[in-house]
């Protein structure tokens, strides 16, 4: 099989290692991918992904630009005591600090967390039966969805304790009242997670909108589809490219893609 090669990385004017620079590429790839799905709230909600060899330190975007904006170099990168520590004239979304520290500070097996308000799924996080897995991809959270009780903007630390008790060994976790929160092993991951998530949630309002009966699997069905998305199965990837990729099969179509259009997101 011919490999398939993304652009090689631009000449960067940010002093850190190679696998710190990779990681805040794909970091910026995925601010700009979900600016392209308009999952976006202004300059709010944040995206953070862990620093190779570093477990204390964790990357964010600059507080005050759009996610069009975001871009490798201009990334914050700061501690888990919310210090920043790359020398960043930015700074940075407190309620992103909140949300993310907590996160980043148990869940090693996490490397990324994103956090969105889109109308899907925030009009779904305002349901009372909450998400309704009813598609393909949305049973991948059949019975592996976590929720959070909304306390107002996440600006009290002390929240952080029980946002992480309430996610547990979770990938995805709806915040009611207020949006998602995906993770993934990889940044590739948490957004594969969020693509799917975003759909469901879609799907779920337009059929509710209906009115009409819904149509469900049976639960074997359901929690069958659901162990085929872990990573141990995905049945339907390449052997060969299950062992080769750590990346979600589509992420490097996605790099070429914002190569195209607009390749300053490796700066």
């Amino acid at each position: 099989m011919t490999a398939i090669t993304t652009k090689p990385p631009a000449s960067r004017s940010l002093d850190c290692s190679d696998a710190e620079w990779a990681m805040r590429v794909d970091l910026a790839a995925c601010y700009r991918l979900v600016d392209a799905h308009g999952w976006i709230d202004q300059i709010y909600n944040h995206i953070t992904a862990r620093v190779p060899g570093e477990p204390r330190h964790f990357l964010i975007n600059p507080y005050g630009l759009a996610y069009n904006e975001v871009c490798a170099s201009n990334l914050v990168k700061i501690d888990l005591d919310g210090n920043v520590v790359d020398g960043s004239s930015y700074g940075i979304n407190a309620a992103g600090y909140t949300i993310h520290s907590a996160v980043h500070a148990v869940r090693h097996d996490a490397v990324c967390v994103l956090h969105t308000h889109s109308d899907a799924s925030t009009a779904v996080s305002c349901l009372g039966e909450g998400f309704m897995p009813m598609t393909q991809g949305g049973f991948q959270f059949y019975n592996r969805l976590a929720y959070h009780d909304y306390e107002g903007i996440a600006l009290d630390l002390s929240e952080r304790e029980r946002l992480v008790a309430d996610l547990g060994d979770k990938w995805a976790m709806v915040l009611y009242n207020h949006g998602i929160l995906t993770l993934g092993e990889t940044v590739s991951h948490a957004f594969s997670r969020l693509y799917y998530f975003e759909q469901a949630c879609r799907v779920q309002l337009d059929v509710l909108a209906t009115g009409r009966p819904i149509k469900m699997p049976s639960p074997e069905v359901c929690e069958h589809t659901a162990k085929q998305w872990e990573p141990n199965g995905r049945d339907w990837e390449p052997e060969a490219d299950k062992a080769t990729r750590s990346d979600t099969p589509e992420w490097a179509a996605y790099l070429r893609m914002l190569d195209r259009k607009d390749p300053s997101f490796r700066d």
